[in-house]
């Protein structure tokens, strides 16, 4: 009872992860679980729903197909789908119901693969990790299956860039991420192809071209990873934010990998600040890591990032803390003076602090939408 959420809510889920991640690309992703689920991915986490289409379907699990296993159903249903719609790909993505009964996913893609022609993959959710992984796994999974191994024109053409880890569930508007383009192209850098925000799955699939990726939040580490798999493309982690830009242009240029932590670290060793009182920023570690370099470096004041998220592993300073539920959260945030967080973390942070919001569609979906 212990990770009980009492008054804040939870991250997005693993599954709406892969649905944001995927939105964009021209694919179909059927979510196997029972009716209802898909209208809370898209009144929840999903902000381009009226304005974008895109093929994402509910299976509408029943409790007997849940329990005598109606395999056939579920196929058959995809495969009428399918053949209407002619989708780029198509991606299984599962519920804790037919996770929990083994439901072999893989399998099943497989055996879509062959019957339809179109490429099919399951991505390995089962509703009970947060978006992040959701999110980078289905990242993963594109990366591997339509970025060709070997590119005809491949030239490593300088100072061109991957931004890997954009979707609206970190960065809100479309409007955002160009921004960040644009903050890059001032140095220089010109963008290959954005996975997976404004570009299709054709611009993805041309990523393979440029001379560096850059993770702008952790959804795009594992893609990350498999690029560097594939190429040897070198990556660096950092969200470049206009006053930040300059120097993730610095750690592309000399393969810096975490320039934020780097930062972090000197000012530490320095000792200097403007005042006694550490600011806590809450939220994924990238992101908000990206954001407290710029705190330190620009105003000299103390950080401390609180992340909440599964896969911070190597993305946070030593100062910073991997929190796990409510509880803990509420405790780490006993004695905060500063505190840079979404709105909904206000009721838990001590009254007398400094709250400034910062609201993310992650965790507070679009009741906030107005502040991004």
């Amino acid at each position: 009872m212990r990770q009980t959420y009492r008054i804040i809510p939870i991250y997005t889920s693993d599954v709406s992860g892969v649905c944001s991640a995927l939105y964009e690309l021209g694919g179909m992703v059927v979510i196997h679980d029972p009716s209802g689920c898909n209208s809370t991915y898209n009144t929840h986490d999903e902000i381009r729903w009226y304005d974008q289409d895109s093929l994402i379907f509910i299976s509408g699990l029943t409790e007997i197909d849940a329990v005598m296993g109606n395999d056939e159903k579920f196929l058959s249903d995809i495969k009428e789908t399918a053949g209407e719609l002619h989708p780029k790909f198509i991606a299984l993505v599962s519920s804790p119901i037919p996770f929990m009964n083994g439901t072999d996913f893989p399998a099943l893609s497989k055996v879509l693969e062959t019957e339809t022609g179109i490429p099919a993959f399951a991505v390995p959710t089962n509703g009970m990790h947060d978006y992040v992984y959701g999110a980078g796994k289905a990242l993963e999974e594109i990366a591997r299956r339509f970025v060709p191994e070997q590119m005809e024109d491949r030239n490593g053409s300088e100072r061109t860039v991957n931004l890997l880890g954009a979707t609206p569930l970190d960065f809100g508007p479309i409007s955002k991420v160009e921004e960040l383009k644009k903050n890059l192209e001032q140095y220089g850098w010109k963008t290959i192809s954005t996975w997976a925000m404004g570009d299709s799955l054709e611009d993805l699939a041309q990523a393979g071209k440029a001379e560096m990726n850059l993770v702008i939040s952790s959804v795009g580490l594992m893609a990350a990873k498999m690029l560097k798999e594939k190429y040897g493309t070198p990556y660096v982690i950092g969200t470049p934010y206009k006053e930040y830009a300059e120097r993730i242009s610095e750690a592309l240029e000399k393969r810096i990998q975490i320039p934020a932590i780097e930062d972090r670290r000197r000012e530490n060793l320095q000792g200097t600040g403007n005042s006694e009182k550490i600011i806590t920023l809450i939220g994924e570690p990238v992101t908000i890591g990206s954001l407290a370099a710029i705190i330190e470096r620009r105003h000299h004041y103390k950080t401390r990032i609180l992340c909440p998220l599964e896969n911070a592993e190597g993305l946070l300073g030593e100062h910073d803390l991997k929190i796990c539920g409510e509880e803990e959260m509420e405790n780490a945030l006993k004695n905060a003076q500063i505190v840079v967080a979404d709105p909904l973390y206000r009721p838990i942070c001590p009254i007398e602090c400094e709250f400034y919001e910062r609201a993310h569609i992650a965790f507070s979906g679009r009741m906030f939408l107005k502040n991004k």
